[in-house]
């Protein structure tokens, strides 16, 4: 873990945040990961935060999901920037103002340097969109580890 990271999250925190979207998934066919960098590589200074998204998104093996229903939230810390990534078949139901309005509440909470608390709360409201339009079903499976991405 690195030390901007370690400064804003615990282990205990991580392992909070990867135990929490494993009950999120319990009612859904979806997929959610969680993503957190320090900061962009020498090659990456040109890219949005957008760009990095897309990018881990392919690396964490997202876009594999049966029905392409992953959703990534994706933390650039010393940017402050982050980002809401759902694969296309959510987003061929679900709108960008959707993924626009948890962003907000996301803000809000890390404007208050509640990061665990806002992660967790993006988490739930993600959990909730991805239960209303990917209703877990007899045969799923998780498909993608729970666990929080830190580089």
């Amino acid at each position: 873990m690195t030390n901007l990271v370690k400064s804003l999250f615990s282990k205990e925190d991580l392992h909070d945040i990867s135990k929490f979207i494993g009950e999120q998934e319990q009612s859904t066919s979806g997929e959610i990961r969680v993503a957190i960098r320090e900061r962009r590589s020498r090659s990456e200074r040109a890219l949005s935060v957008e760009e990095l998204a897309r990018r881990e998104f392919v690396s964490l093996g997202m876009t594999k999901t049966v029905g392409r229903s992953g959703i990534l939230i994706f933390m650039l810390m010393e940017d402050r920037q982050f980002f809401i990534l759902a694969d296309e078949g959510i987003h061929a139901k679900v709108g960008d103002d959707t993924w626009k309005s948890i962003a907000a509440e996301l803000s809000k909470h890390f404007s208050d340097k509640k990061f665990r608390e806002g992660i967790r709360h993006g988490i739930q409201s993600v959990g909730l969109v991805l239960a209303k339009h990917f209703p877990r079903t007899s045969g799923d499976r998780n498909e993608l580890p729970n666990s929080v991405s830190v580089k």
